[in-house]
């Protein structure tokens, strides 16, 4: 669903996934932090392989542990405190509504979209 995209899009993406999870049960796998910062639950999922058998492990993650999985995401091998400050930005503004979507709702519906 979300192969070929990031920034901007992802973000919307995520945003739309986050309302369609609002009503029904929606479950998704992405690579972008973009998108697993919207989720109401953030599983990490990791896989183990001996060669001959593989094995998958489901860990939901809450508080630091969602910061560092998303700083994980947005930083690559070294997580920095750049990266755990941008996955906390991230989580922040999820949970808070941003003022541009406040003030579209505030306006009459002739008015959106100018």
């Amino acid at each position: 669903m979300d192969a070929g995209i990031g920034g901007a899009v992802a973000e919307i993406v995520g945003r739309e996934l986050r309302a369609l999870g609002a009503r029904g049960q929606v479950l998704c796998v992405t690579h972008l932090p973009q998108v697993a910062c919207q989720a109401h639950h953030h599983l990490r999922v990791t896989k183990l392989t001996d060669g001959r058998t593989t094995r998958t492990t489901l860990t939901e993650l809450t508080g630091n542990d969602r910061v560092e999985e998303l700083a994980r995401m947005l930083g690559g091998i070294e997580v920095t405190a750049k990266a755990r400050e941008h996955a906390r930005d991230m989580l922040a503004a999820m949970q808070a509504p941003t003022r541009a979507a406040a003030g579209a709702a505030r306006r009459p519906p002739a008015a959106r979209g100018r």
